[in-house]
């Protein structure tokens, strides 16, 4: 999966480098979306707008601050950080949104050339992993290995099975 998301995202960023804008990345597009659908959002809104977690809306927004696309200003609690666009960033958006639309389309394109629709799979994978940790699927498939194996036997692996399937 990660690989498939690093092609799909090197070729958007190409579509950026085409356009000659430099410092943006396709990671940025949904926070500049979130922050003009919503206005200035602090970064644990922002993360919950966008759909991924505190640590990496942080990053993301620490990113586009240094490339200069977003200021982050302190909110009324001292712990709270407020993103807000910049004039760059404004200055980017019907690129942005181009490219956007642009993406959108193309990625229905490849998955009706898929067998199944690809953010369909995602999706499920996600809902099967969040109600099931992928963590607890390798502790209980060590437990079955680790059962399969002929009574004494294993070695080292067998250990490791053991230590794998305790975790749970």
């Amino acid at each position: 999966m990660r690989h498939v998301l690093d092609l799909l995202e090197a070729d958007v960023a190409r579509v950026y480098a085409d356009l000659g804008v430099t410092g943006y990345r396709p990671r940025f597009s949904p926070v500049v979306r979130a922050l003009v659908a919503l206005g200035p959002l602090s970064i644990r809104d922002l993360a919950a707008a966008i759909g991924v977690t505190h640590s990496a809306a942080s990053q993301t927004a620490a990113q586009m601050t240094r490339a200069g696309l977003l200021t982050l200003e302190r909110g009324t609690d001292a712990r709270q950080r407020i993103a807000r666009l910049t004039d760059r960033a404004r200055d980017l958006l019907p690129v942005i949104e181009a490219e956007w639309a642009a993406t959108a389309a193309a990625a229905a394109e490849l998955e009706a050339e898929l067998p199944a629709a690809l953010t369909d799979v995602l999706i499920s994978a996600e809902r099967a992993v969040v109600s099931r940790p992928m963590r607890t699927r390798i502790a209980d498939a060590a437990a079955t290995l680790q059962a399969g194996l002929p009574p004494g036997d294993g070695g080292a692996t067998g250990a490791a099975l053991r230590v794998i399937s305790a975790a749970r």
